[in-house]
Parts: structure tokens; sequence; C-alpha cells
């Protein structure tokens, strides 16, 4: 059995230690990887019962949605450069009943995934707290590795937020400013670099369906937002891949696809639990949802498999 590091923690000093820089910076040919959300492990009981704020004392139910998940990717071949979860992995707030076990669980489901399918994650608002603070950013950098990152693969440039500090930062404003200038550096890296694509992987999504949409819990703020999206387009940030909102949603805007990804877990509206596959192409990124099921049962479509044979 791996150790916990090579599983877990391979964010670390702001880089994805399972891939190189120097072997991955330029562009190898098409690839694909896969991107979950929100396995959240309590919220499907504590939504049935109404108290999410005190609830989720069972996770059964999303122990084997996640064991679905780990087994589809496994069968896949060619296999995924890497699987993303972005944020959310629990359903309990730090400090609260039941995060240890929570935790604990996930992380025995997420062990079993090939040791060829590197494991990438983003903090979410139940990971480092709605209002976080230095000291629930820490713990969540203990158990899995850096909150913010960096790292190439295949000539493709990927940026991992902590979104949370976006959404409110009032307790840790250090944490903000810093995280702040290093996305500034990284933007402009993007940028200089001329990559083949730059992609952006956060919980909370910059927006639902409209970059003019209001502000609420489920999205980023509207003025930061379009200083956001202004920020990415400049620097070459062809798509953002988020979570947060139990749901399929998203758009396009000037050329930035904001991409919403339901959860592995608890839905809040019709879509089934699934995964997204993402492909990577020279001149595009085509995803498409995918249910746990459909994804185990069949596998990646033909015509997503001939787009990664393409020279």
């Amino acid at each position: 059995m791996a150790k916990e590091g090579q599983v877990f923690l391979r964010a670390r000093d702001r880089t994805f230690t399972a891939f190189s820089e120097a072997e991955e910076s330029e562009w190898k040919g098409p690839f694909y990887f896969i991107q979950g959300a929100d396995p959240q492990f309590g919220l499907m009981k504590a939504w049935a019962m109404g108290d999410c704020d005190n609830g989720g004392d069972e996770w059964d139910q999303e122990i084997k949605l996640t064991e679905e998940a780990v087994n589809a990717i496994n069968k896949l071949n060619p296999k995924p450069k890497f699987f993303v979860l972005c944020g959310d992995l629990i359903h309990a707030m730090p400090g609260t009943p039941w995060q240890n076990e929570q935790e604990r669980d996930l992380k025995n489901v997420l062990q079993n995934i090939s040791k060829d399918v590197p494991l990438v994650f983003v903090s979410g608002n139940h990971d480092i707290g709605n209002t976080p603070t230095p000291d629930t950013i820490a713990a969540y950098c203990k158990s899995w590795g850096d909150d913010y990152f960096s790292f190439w693969v295949g000539g493709v440039f990927f940026l991992v937020l902590n979104s949370q500090l976006f959404f409110d930062s009032s307790k840790c404003g250090e944490l903000r400013e810093a995280h702040d200038q290093w996305l500034e550096a990284q933007l402009a890296k993007a940028k200089e670099h001329k990559c083949k694509h730059a992609i952006v992987f956060q919980h909370i999504p910059l927006f639902l369906k409209n970059v003019d949409e209001d502000g609420d819990y489920f999205n980023i703020e509207k003025t930061l937002r379009h200083e956001l999206v202004e920020k990415f387009r400049n620097a070459g940030i062809e798509a953002v891949f988020s979570g947060h909102y139990h749901r399929n949603a998203g758009g396009v805007h000037k050329g930035l696809d904001m991409v919403v990804t339901s959860a592995i877990g608890c839905q809040l509206g019709e879509d089934d639990h699934g995964l997204r596959v993402v492909v990577v192409t020279a001149d595009k990124l085509v995803h498409r949802y995918y249910s746990l099921k459909k994804l185990g049962d069949e596998g990646i479509q033909q015509d997503l498999l001939d787009l990664m044979k393409q020279k």
C-alpha cells in the first residue's frame, strides 16, 4: 500500500510533485483527465433530515458512490493523466463532530485508485470552513496538501486556487494577500510561456450561468468575479472547472469556459452522481459529464477516444 504522502500529500511548496515541470512543460499530444466534485461524506443524510448544519452522522451512501467512482476510473483504458476532486471532500466543517471519521473513510476509499492516476485535491468551504482561519487552512494542508498550487502536464498549465479566500477572508487576510500575489505571478507565467492551454480548478464557481448574475452562496461576488474573469482571460486561461453547486451548470464568457460539475455525492438537482471527462487536444478542450454507472459500465465514448489518437 502506498504511503499517505504518496497519495494525499503531493501538493507541496506550491507545486504538485507527481509531475515535473521540466518533463511536462512541452506539448506531447492529446490526453485526458477526470474531474469530480463534492463527495462530501455526510451530506446525504443531513440533507434528507433537513439539518445540514448539525446532521450528517451517516455516510454509507457516499462511501459506495465514491467506491463506484474509483472503480470506474480504475477500469479506464487508457488511464487519465490525473483525477482532480474540486472540493468539499467531506461534509463536517473543521472542528465539528464526525470530521475525523469522514476524512478517514474517504481516504480509505481513495487510496484504492490506480497508482498510475495521481489525485489532485482542491479545498472547498466544508474542508476549511465558510470563514477559513489560518488554523483550518493549516489543518487541511496537513491532511490533503497545499490549498493552492500549480503544475504542468503535457504542455498544459494548471492552477489550483483556494476560492474560499475569494468568498470570505475576514479571518485570514494575510493568507488572502499571499494567495493573490502568488496568483498574479502564476497568471503572468501563463501569459509569458504561451502554454498550449491554461486551466483553473477551484471549488466555488465564478458564475453559474451568466457572468452578470447576482452574487449568492453558490458563486463569487460580482465585482470580484469580473476582476478575476478579466485577469484569467488576459493571461490566456481557457477554462475554470469547479463544483460546489451539486448540479451541472456553467457558461462561456468571451471564450472563458466556466464549467460547474455536479457531485459524486448528494445531488441537489436532477443530475446523476457522476464525473466529468476532459479531453485536451492541441486546439481545444472537450468535456463531458458521465454518470458513475455509465462511465463504469461503458467507459469513455468512442469520439473522445478518437480525439486522443490525433497527431
